[in-house]
């Protein structure tokens, strides 16, 4: 039996309504993408969406190639269908995240073999981070379904001087 319902007072909907502006600060996005051929340039293009509604685009080129290459290696070695990619912008860092359901292997020389696979992989990743003077690395995902998380870091200052084509590893004489 169902209760009447009182027609003189309207149901009412709790309401979130941020209606800020995107900034740097609230850069908060995580997706859930097809371990697929085509889910790096989808991961980019997303990238490129978000950055620039939150004020970041002079990063667009450094995280669009780091995104790129982590979704790339997580679509090769995933096992399963899916991959999962977070980018936040926290403390003046831009964080990508990537994680694939690739378990890490227990024998030491299948860890090392496969350890060298997914670091050759990401070579072109390790050269775009270290010119933005950030970090990368992978290793065992702290979530309860395992497998490997890759993540990359692009310090503000670092992400503009890639963009403007500064590198910081010449010196000036």
């Amino acid at each position: 039996m169902s209760t009447p319902v009182d027609q003189a007072t309207p149901a009412i909907c709790p309401t979130r309504g941020d209606h800020s502006a995107p900034t740097p600060d609230t850069l908060a996005y995580s997706l859930t993408l097809p371990s697929a051929l085509t889910s790096p340039a989808i991961a980019r293009a997303a990238t490129r969406t978000v950055l620039t509604a939150h004020g970041l685009a002079v990063l667009v080129a450094p995280a669009a190639q780091l995104v790129a290459e982590l979704a790339a290696t997580a679509c090769q070695f995933s096992a399963t269908a899916e991959i999962y990619l977070s980018l936040r912008f926290r403390e003046g860092t831009l964080r990508v995240i990537v994680y694939d359901s690739h378990p890490r292997h227990t024998h030491p020389r299948l860890t090392a073999a496969c350890d060298a696979r997914r670091r050759a992989a990401l070579r072109l990743l390790a050269c775009v981070a270290r010119a933005c003077e950030g970090d990368w690395g992978f290793g065992e995902a702290r979530e309860p379904g395992g497998g490997t998380r890759m993540w990359a870091t692009v310090p503000y200052a670092g992400g503009v001087s890639y963009a403007a084509g500064v590198d910081p590893c010449v010196t000036a004489f």
